[in-house]
C-alpha cells in the first residue's frame, strides 16, 4: 500500500492551478514539476525534458516489463470564475479541465516510487499541449521516448458527474474522433443600400451552418454518431457595410474514423456549392485533429476486474462519450486504457466554476500505485 502524504498533494494541486499556461507554453508549470521531482529520492530515477514536457523513468528491481502513466499540463483560455482563494494568476487562463489533478496524481505516483521498489520499470509522461495544438503524438514520436516507450499505458481524465471513489471505463472506445473545423469566406463588399452590388458573406455564412447541420440529420447512419457544432460566427465590419468576409469556427465529433471522413467529405461538398451560389472564395482548415481513444480489451477488462476487487472504490462500465483527447494517440501504438475518475462537482469540464473534489487525488494516487505494484508482481 501507498505511504504517500496526500495531504500535500492537495497544496501542490492549488499551487499548479494557479499557473495555467497554454499547450508548449507551459514553463512555469515544467519549472514547478521540475523543483518538485528534484526534492524526491533520485537513485531509482531518471529525467528528461521534451519541449514543454518531461518524462520520469522510475527503474524496477529486475524489469521484465516497462508500464506507463500519463498526465497532461496545459490550462484553457477560460475566465477563472471559482470562490478559490488560490485562483488562476494568470488572467484568462484557467486549469478548468482537471489537468492540475492529472499532475498532481503524476507526481503522487513517482514519489510513491522513488522509495518503494518495483519489480517492473515506469515512466510518468508530463504531456503539453493537450487542449491544442496536441501534444501526444509528437510526444509519442519523438526521440526523448524512444528508448523507454512502455509496453502498456494508462491515464485518466476527472468526471464531475461521478462522486469521489468512482472510477468508470469500458473496453473499447471511449472517446471520440475529433476534428477542429475553420471556415473562411470571402466575397465582395459593399454599401448596405446597394447589396446587388456585393456578395453579403454574412448571408453565405448563415445559410452555410444551417447546411452543415443537415450532415448529421440526412448523411450520418442514425444508428451511429457523429457531432458537427459551429461554436462561432465572425463577418462584418460595421451594420451598414456589407460584409467582405465571415468565419466560422467549429468541432467535429464521430464515434468511427470513417464517420470522420464522411463528414469531412460531406464539409467540403457544401462549401463548394457555397462557392457556386454565392460567387464567392473559401478555405476550409481542419486544425488539430485527435484520434479516438480506444482502450485494448485485454488491458482494460484486467484492470476492470483488479478494480472490481478493492472495498475503496466503484467500477462503473460507462458508455462512450464524445469528449476528445489527444492520448488517443498513445493507445495507437500501446496497449493500454484511459479512465474517468470521479470529483464531484455540479460544473462541467470547460466551465469557468469547475470545482473539482480534492479528495478524489487520494483516490487516484492510492489506486494507481496499488495497480501498478500488482501488475509488477504479476
Amino acid at each position: 500500500m501507498s505511504t504517500v502524504d496526500y495531504r500535500s498533494f492537495v497544496q501542490i494541486r492549488r499551487d499548479l492551478h494557479q499557473i495555467p499556461e497554454p499547450g508548449f507554453e507551459e514553463y512555469k508549470t515544467q519549472q514547478y514539476l521540475l523543483n518538485y521531482l528534484g526534492t524526491l529520492p533520485q537513485e531509482r530515477l531518471e529525467i528528461r525534458t521534451w519541449r514543454t514536457g518531461i518524462l520520469v523513468f522510475i527503474h524496477g528491481t529486475a524489469p521484465e516489463r516497462r508500464y506507463g502513466y500519463r498526465c497532461d499540463m496545459d490550462g484553457l483560455p477560460i475566465e477563472e470564475e471559482t470562490g478559490y482563494d488560490f485562483r488562476s494568476t494568470h488572467p484568462g487562463y484557467m486549469h478548468a479541465c482537471g489537468h492540475d489533478l492529472h499532475m498532481t496524481i503524476g507526481l503522487g505516483i513517482v514519489t510513491h516510487f522513488a522509495s518503494h521498489s518495483m519489480k517492473d520499470d515506469l515512466v510518468v509522461i508530463f504531456q503539453p499541449a493537450e487542449e491544442g495544438p496536441g501534444g501526444a503524438l509528437p510526444m509519442r514520436d519523438s526521440a526523448e521516448l524512444a528508448d523507454w516507450m512502455p509496453d502498456e499505458i494508462i491515464a485518466l481524465h476527472v468526471a464531475p458527474e461521478y462522486p469521489v471513489g468512482t472510477i468508470a471505463t469500458r473496453p473499447g472506445i471511449l472517446f471520440a474522433n475529433t476534428s477542429e473545423l475553420f471556415i473562411d469566406l470571402k466575397g465582395t463588399g459593399g454599401h448596405a443600400a446597394y447589396p446587388h452590388k456585393a456578395n453579403d458573406m454574412v448571408v453565405a455564412a448563415c445559410q452555410l451552418v444551417g447546411q452543415l447541420q443537415t450532415i448529421v440529420a440526412r448523411n450520418v447512419n442514425p444508428l451511429d454518431a457523429a457531432v458537427v457544432t459551429v461554436g462561432k460566427v465572425s463577418g462584418g465590419t460595421k451594420q451598414n457595410i456589407i460584409a467582405e468576409t465571415a468565419r466560422l469556427e467549429g468541432t467535429i465529433r464521430t464515434l468511427s474514423a470513417g464517420t470522420m471522413k464522411l463528414v469531412k467529405s460531406r464539409i467540403e461538398a457544401l462549401v463548394r456549392g457555397m462557392e457556386a451560389g454565392f460567387e464567392c472564395q473559401a478555405e476550409i482548415h481542419y486544425g488539430s485533429n485527435y484520434l479516438q481513444v480506444y482502450n485494448e480489451a485485454k488491458v482494460t477488462e484486467e484492470f476492470m476486474n483488479w478494480v472490481s476487487d478493492r472495498q475503496d472504490v466503484q467500477l462503473i462500465e460507462c458508455g462512450e462519450a464524445m469528449t476528445g483527447e489527444d492520448f488517443g494517440y498513445f493507445l495507437e501504438r500501446i496497449p493500454g486504457l484511459m479512465f474517468w475518475l470521479g470529483v464531484d462537482t455540479p460544473y462541467g469540464l470547460h466551465h469557468a466554476k469547475l470545482e473539482p473534489a480534492e479528495e478524489a487525488i487520494e483516490v487516484a494516487i492510492r489506486v494507481l500505485t496499488d495497480y501498478f505494484t500488482w501488475k509488477s508482481q504479476g
